[in-house]
């Protein structure tokens, strides 16, 4: 009687693992604004539903948004430019900016749909325009990259197998060996997307009239921060700060000779 329940056991968690292989691999499709192909579940429009009804929690996460409107305004019209003068106005997406209250964490992201965070603590170690659009327009990158759903359809395969392994295996440290595998598949990604992100950004600070060579200065300040503690690459979702310059560089020269 064990014997067959187990075997029942297999062809479920084969049957969950197959449903999400197949449900990740059948939602391929070119990004129209990059040329890449990516496996999306989302909509545009679920995207911006989803940027929208988390956006009030981040910021509330972060101290909620800075007082001051006139640092604001700056953020404002420095990421409308980046957008007017970029693939990015060609999108579905809604771009707000928001600068938050949080001075002490050093930190920007970007939610699905166009909702876009800089903390105050990273604003204020800004030493120009330039330098804000390079990070602004990194982000405006995650969002005309399609990062977030990207990841959420990755999470989405992994957690199917992730279920799959669980119903057909009785062992503890087989269900953690394949949830650390998982783990490493979606932050690989992550780190492409990082520099995907910065590629973007260099053509969009050159689109609106900026000098990408300032996001090499945002480098330096994000590598200054991290302190010589700094988690190693091999570790984290972002790429060495040291990686993303030699990139950065590589992507001014590309941009700049076409």
């Amino acid at each position: 009687m064990r014997r067959g329940g187990g075997k029942i056991r297999l062809l479920i968690a084969g049957g969950i693992i197959l449903f999400a292989v197949f449900k990740y691999c059948s939602s391929a499709e070119t990004n129209p604004y990059t040329g890449k192909e990516q496996h999306i579940t989302l909509s545009a429009e679920e995207e911006i539903a989803i940027g929208l009804q988390s956006a009030p929690q981040m910021a509330q996460q972060h101290g909620g948004l800075h007082p001051d409107s006139r640092y604001q305004a700056l953020v404002d019209a420095v990421g409308k430019k980046l957008v007017d003068n970029s693939i990015a106005r060609e999108t579905p997406y809604k771009y707000d900016f928001h600068l938050l209250a949080d001075d002490r964490t050093i930190n920007a992201f970007a939610l699905p749909g166009g909702q876009i965070f800089i903390t105050y603590a990273l604003f204020a170690k800004l030493e120009t325009e330039d330098q804000l659009a390079g990070v602004l327009g990194h982000e405006i990158g995650h969002v005309v990259g399609r990062h977030s759903a990207d990841r959420i359809s990755k999470q989405g395969l992994t957690q199917g197998i992730l279920s799959g392994v669980a119903v057909g295996s009785e062992s503890q440290a087989t269900t953690q060996m394949a949830a650390m595998i998982a783990n490493v598949i979606n932050m690989k990604y992550g780190r492409e997307d990082e520099l995907e992100s910065d590629d973007l950004g260099v053509l969009f600070m050159l689109r609106a009239g900026y000098d990408p060579e300032e996001m090499v200065g945002v480098m330096k300040i994000l590598k200054a921060a991290g302190g010589p503690n700094r988690t190693p690459e091999f570790q984290s979702t972002h790429p060495d700060p040291e990686n993303r310059i030699e990139k950065i560089r590589e992507a001014i020269r590309k941009y700049r000779n076409n």
